[in-house]
């Protein structure tokens, strides 16, 4: 089991996040209209909460110079909201190990849980192709 750094996710996050998705829907970007809503308050985009999920895992560091491509996310559930204030982390668990169809590539099948003070937000599979051999 792996644990990342933390993160805590800014309004400032939000509002980037919105410009350049292009997802200004008012549950993210407005203030009195999210307080009258499910949530009381503005939420944070779900997608913007997996996009930190992959740079906290990117930071450990652990498959730097030998990861070939994502496969998927699998089974991404979003269990509760994100909010601007809410500090983040990353536990991963490797899950399994099986040789690809090249035998220069392994798949790896990794659990990842982003996780809050309040518990899980988000949480899913992200299989990973991996170099076998070092890079030359």
């Amino acid at each position: 089991m792996f644990e990342t750094q933390r993160r805590t996710l800014l309004e400032s996050d939000i509002a980037w996040f919105a410009e350049w998705s292009w997802d200004t829907n008012p549950v993210h970007t407005d203030a009195v209209s999210a307080a009258a809503g499910r949530y009381g308050s503005p939420i944070a985009h779900g997608m913007l909460g997996l996009s930190v999920t992959m740079g906290l895992i990117s930071r450990l560091g652990v498959f730097e110079g030998s990861s070939v491509a994502m496969l998927g996310v699998e089974d991404w559930r979003f269990l509760r909201p994100l909010r601007a204030g809410d500090t983040v982390w990353v536990e991963l668990e490797i899950v399994s190990v099986r040789q690809a169809s090249d035998a220069s590539t392994t798949v790896v099948d990794r659990r990842a849980s982003l996780l809050t003070a309040d518990g899980v937000a988000q949480q899913g599979r992200l299989p990973l192709l991996m170099s076998t051999h070092p890079p030359s």
